[in-house]
């Protein structure tokens, strides 16, 4: 949702002649670039636990960061207050920090314009808000508990989380570019837990749009209570299975998070810039198999990591990685742009004003390809099919990964056979990327509560279709 300019001008209590004057602050002890980002967050959120609101609050923050680039140094500071004496004062800091740095590469701050001219916002608003409105969202969390106790008779325990955001937003720079956005987030996450014959088990499921309190509809109880209870006979009978170098073929949907993990990020230009990424000088090389896409896309309306634009004012957009195999584009901010001397990607994010910007995904995918995810399972002869992941760990230069398994199946002879569990996934993803032998044609882009941590906190979403992965070591008894 996309308000007028006057109101977010009049939010916070700023006029253009005022963005101006703190940009020309900023820049007036020789900076080569200046931007603001104004932000105005509220937040609700509501934990039910016992059949009870166990807590729940309404937030606000509130304030402004003022960025200064010479060079090939950042000055950063940020302000709690949008009065103007305070704002000059973080202008003045954040010039002061910049100061010293010999300007013989000279920003290019406004590169983005000559790709992207027009009106202030030239994307389409793709954040449906509809409904502000509270009215109800107990009783929906209580719905959730009740549906999954009563479908579900082994349930011991039910935690429904509950959260929605609007995040206001206005960004100025001092080549006069001016944006502003309203972004909502509305999310609701499950955790419940299981018991029989004397063993808990737990399942989780979660949802997170960028749109309105509409999201909590009838609708999405029951997709609720369907997720958190699938899969749980198969959890109960699950074992660990024997290790080794097998096949894996990954389920379409949340296994994309690998992807996400061990590759994603050494596709992040600030890796890559300064040589810490193991695809680091291979733009334009075959990094996997002919037919394989990877893309990170800013524009799915609704979706979790989509943007109007990104927190540098660039418009969101649809960037592939890796196209038929080949790697071809970064994920870039304004200053890897600048280095690698290419237009930004739209992938500068922050947590919020009090964070500069820097490369960040949005959501990641593989696109899909042309085998049935049925014939995929039937090539394999022994090894394990996985469709949830756990937590991870990445080596970004060397792109060794380990990925815990929470759920899957062996695979004997072509046939999902045995249940399990408590298995480990180890793989470096360049060679993973080069052992793909299929890729299905059943893309699922997940629309979990997905978080990446990279520093700095950021909503991203992850998707992928079924793959099948020649071999990886798989950790098991």
């Amino acid at each position: 949702m996309i308000k007028t300019k006057a109101a977010y001008l009049n939010l916070f209590g700023v006029t253009e002649e005022i963005l101006e004057r703190l940009v020309a602050e900023g820049i007036s002890r020789g900076g080569d670039y200046s931007d603001l980002f104004f932000e105005n967050t509220s937040f609700i959120n509501l934990l039910l636990r016992d059949g009870e609101v166990a807590s729940g609050g309404r937030h606000v923050d509130y304030g402004v960061g003022i960025r200064v680039l010479k060079g090939d140094k950042t000055g950063y500071a940020y302000s709690e207050t949008t009065e103007l004496s305070d704002m000059l004062s973080a202008a003045r800091a954040a010039s002061a920090i910049a100061e010293g740095s010999a300007s013989s590469f000279p920003y290019e701050g406004c590169r983005a314009r000559k790709y992207f001219p027009g009106e202030p916002n030239p994307a389409a608003d793709r954040y449906p808000l509809l409904s502000e409105s509270t009215e109800g969202l107990v009783r929906f969390m209580k719905a959730i508990e009740k549906g999954i106790f009563a479908c579900e008779q082994r349930t011991v325990k039910v935690m429904v989380s509950l959260s929605f955001e609007k995040d206001d937003v206005l960004l100025y720079n001092s080549c006069r570019e001016l944006k502003y956005d309203t972004r909502p987030m509305a999310t609701v996450a499950i955790t419940a837990i299981f018991a029989q014959d004397g063993k808990m088990e737990n399942n989780t499921f979660s949802r997170s749009r960028r749109m309105g309190t509409e999201m909590f509809s009838d609708a999405l109880i029951e997709e609720a209570i369907a997720g958190t209870v699938r899969g749980l006979d198969e959890r109960f009978d699950a074992k660990r299975p024997k290790g080794g170098k097998m096949s894996v073929v990954m389920g379409a949907g949340a296994s994309g998070i690998l992807l996400h993990e061990a590759m994603g990020h050494a596709f992040e230009a600030d890796f890559a810039r300064k040589g810490q990424s193991i695809f680091t000088g291979r733009l334009g090389q075959k990094v996997c198999p002919s037919g394989i896409t990877i893309v990170d896309d800013g524009t799915l309306k609704g979706n979790r990591g989509s943007l109007n634009f990104d927190d540098e004012g660039v418009p969101g957009q649809r960037t592939c990685m890796v196209e038929d195999g080949v790697l071809t584009s970064f994920l870039h901010d304004r200053i890897s742009a600048r280095h690698f001397g290419v237009a930004p990607t739209g992938n500068g994010r922050r947590e919020s004003f009090r964070h500069i910007p820097i490369p960040r995904m949005r959501s990641t995918y593989m696109e899909s390809g042309d085998a049935d995810p049925k014939s995929l399972v039937a090539e394999v002869k022994k090894g394990i099919f996985v469709d949830t992941f756990s937590n991870g760990q990445v080596k970004i230069g060397e792109g060794d990964f380990t990925f815990y398994v929470k759920s899957g199946f062996l695979i004997e002879d072509g046939r999902l056979t045995a249940p399990i569990k408590d298995v480990n996934i180890i793989g470096n993803g360049p060679e993973t990327l080069s052992e793909i032998v299929g890729v299905g044609n059943d893309l699922i882009i997940d629309e979990g509560a997905w978080t990446c941590g990279k520093e700095q906190l950021a909503p991203v979403t992850c998707g992928i279709p079924t793959v099948l992965i020649k071999s990886l070591t798989v950790g098991g008894e």
